[in-house]
């Protein structure tokens, strides 16, 4: 059975885009050689560390989340601890209800703000139209 992940990794190394890009695809290729589907990827950008490690101040922060074998995450880990690119990788599992939690509250929030919003506009518009009436 498949379970989704989130993955951080920290490149301290990392060229511009383009080399950027090739360093995402050969850890996402780690993910496809074991089994695992890619489902999508983020570039947080380059963060400051809070305290130098390993004489690094900094680093690329990158997310990506994909679908694996719960029993292959193990061997992936230790993939990545010997590729030189990768300085630090963190995979947590995801869970679902957790996440289809905070997709609902996100939502009703948004439709919350977009009544209040309307609202509001409809107040401003019938103060507009009775300011207009009474300068008549």
């Amino acid at each position: 059975m498949m379970k989704k992940y989130d993955a951080l990794y920290i490149f301290v190394n990392a060229p511009k885009d383009e080399g950027l890009d090739h360093l995402i695809e050969r850890v996402g290729a780690e993910i496809t050689r074991l089994g695992g589907q890619l489902i999508g990827s983020e570039s947080l950008g380059k963060r400051n560390f809070a305290r130098p490690m390993k004489k690094r101040e900094s680093g690329v922060y990158i997310r990506i989340r994909f679908e694996m074998d719960p029993d292959k995450v193990a061997a992936l880990r230790a993939r990545y601890a010997i590729m030189e690119e990768v300085f630090r990788v963190e995979v947590l599992s995801v869970d679902e209800r957790r996440e289809q939690l905070v997709i609902e509250q996100t939502a009703r929030r948004k439709a919350k703000a977009e009544a209040a919003a309307a609202a509001a506009e409809a107040a401003g518009a019938a103060a507009a139209a009775e300011g207009a009436a009474g300068a008549r």
